[in-house]
């Protein structure tokens, strides 16, 4: 690292701490407004800005005035591992010497939720279903980057194609362990500029949330809501499911979120899916289907704690008085969804979040005031469909240092048939 980008790491990350915004988001008003950076200069930055986000709780307790530059050679001695020597072309006089006790420290003696990595309100409430060492491996798995999994369009292709194009092309693919429609790649690659990903036959999706909507066991046919569709990537896995026949509304409040499943809805080659911007859970879109949906699935708004591999300034962003609001607007968009899943329906819960309050207590809570819904083990649905995942019962939970997805918590539920029964 030349002191020259050492310097452009340090100006950047002064912008994306104070945490206003997504860190991703920043960081492209960064690189807009430093046009002349490279893609490797870019690569660098980034790359080093999220290993700093992933253990800032470490490095802020190593530099507790949180300066942008001490914590960037913090993060070179505490991370990866350089000399004092190596770090010389960047340091200042008198750096040496608090580097050099940086260096010398004992991170098994830091105060838990620090070893961590994590805030300590949700320490404190993964120790409800957690040991000290479950917490420890749960954010370990969260503190290296995630891998590139992509998801084959079963409309246009086959995933032992598109592997062995990948790999003739020196791209190093294999399947995904539990997904059947999912490829990982071991390298970050310029996706958007392949010719797979440009004739619709992959998209980006992590193996997780692949999972998630195959729980939905979407059929030809049938009429499917996703109800919280942002983006649209799995209600594009539901109308492939389908063989584009059939209905598939993706509901969501965000105009914004469903403008960006535009293109990717024109490369899937799908004409069964419908985007919808609603106003709220209780919009007069959602009433006039009441009752007439086969298959509902709720990835609801959530903390997002799942996916501090990806999104590691979700640490300080968010906070518990965010925890109350998202579990209110939980409670109300599962209620509302509810509404529209026929007798005899499912209706898929999930989150990407790691907490109980999320997760568990949503549906339990849903299921006191709903009684006409029960739970169908999570554990049925996958060995229907042929995907063994060691450990899964009732409930799909997914973890990042057990099953390299980001975490997710999914509930199938079902509506009786017939009132009473």
């Amino acid at each position: 690292m030349t002191p020259t980008q050492f310097s452009q790491w340090v100006d950047a990350l002064t912008l994306v701490l104070p945490a206003v915004s997504p860190a991703d988001v920043t960081l492209q008003y960064f690189f807009r407004n430093h046009p002349k950076l490279g893609s490797r200069d870019r690569a660098l930055i980034a790359e080093n800005i999220y290993a700093i986000l992933r253990r800032r709780r470490l490095l802020e307790h190593a530099v507790p005035d949180g300066n942008p530059r001490k914590l960037a050679l913090a993060s070179l001695i505490k991370l990866h591992g350089w000399s004092l020597q190596q770090l010389a072309p960047l340091t200042r006089r008198g750096d040496e010497t608090w580097l050099g006790a940086i260096k010398a420290s004992d991170s098994d003696a830091l105060p838990f939720a620090v070893r961590a990595d994590l805030p300590d309100w949700v320490v404190e409430r993964l120790r409800k279903s957690m040991s000290e060492d479950e917490i420890l491996a749960v954010a370990h798995g969260m503190q290296s980057s995630a891998p590139l999994d992509l998801r084959v369009n079963t409309l246009r292709a086959k995933r032992d194609a598109v592997v062995a194009q990948l790999t003739q092309e020196g791209i190093a693919a294999t399947p995904t362990p539990f997904s059947p429609i999912g490829v990982r790649l071991k390298e970050k690659i310029a996706l958007n500029k392949h010719p797979l990903f440009l004739s619709g036959d992959v998209e980006v999706q992590d193996e997780g949330s692949q999972l998630l909507g195959l729980l939905v066991e979407a059929r030809r046919g049938e009429m499917v809501v996703d109800f919280c569709a942002g983006a649209g990537g799995k209600a594009l896995l539901l109308g492939a499911a389908m063989q584009s026949q059939g209905r598939v509304y993706a509901f969501d409040v965000s105009e914004k979120r469903l403008n960006n499943l535009g293109p990717r809805l024109k490369r899937s080659g799908l004409s069964n899916l419908f985007p919808n911007r609603i106003d709220s859970e209780n919009d007069t879109k959602i009433k006039r289907l009441a009752g007439k949906i086969d298959r509902v699935l709720v990835d609801a708004p959530c903390t997002g704690l799942g996916t501090l591999r990806r999104n590691p300034d979700l640490k300080s962003r968010q906070n518990e008085t965010g925890l109350a609001e998202l579990n209110e607007k939980q409670t109300a968009i599962l209620a509302s969804a509810s509404r529209l899943v026929k007798p005899g329906g499912r209706l898929v819960y999930a989150t990407c979040s790691l907490l109980l309050e999320e997760n568990e207590d949503i549906v339990a809570a849903f299921l006191s005031s709903h009684p006409e819904f029960r739970v169908v083990p999570a554990s049925e649905v996958l060995a229907r469909l042929k995907i063994d995942i060691p450990g899964i019962g009732e409930f799909l939970r997914l973890w990042p240092h057990r099953h390299s997805t980001d975490g997710f918590f999914a509930a199938v539920l079902e509506r009786a048939n017939k009132v009473g029964s």
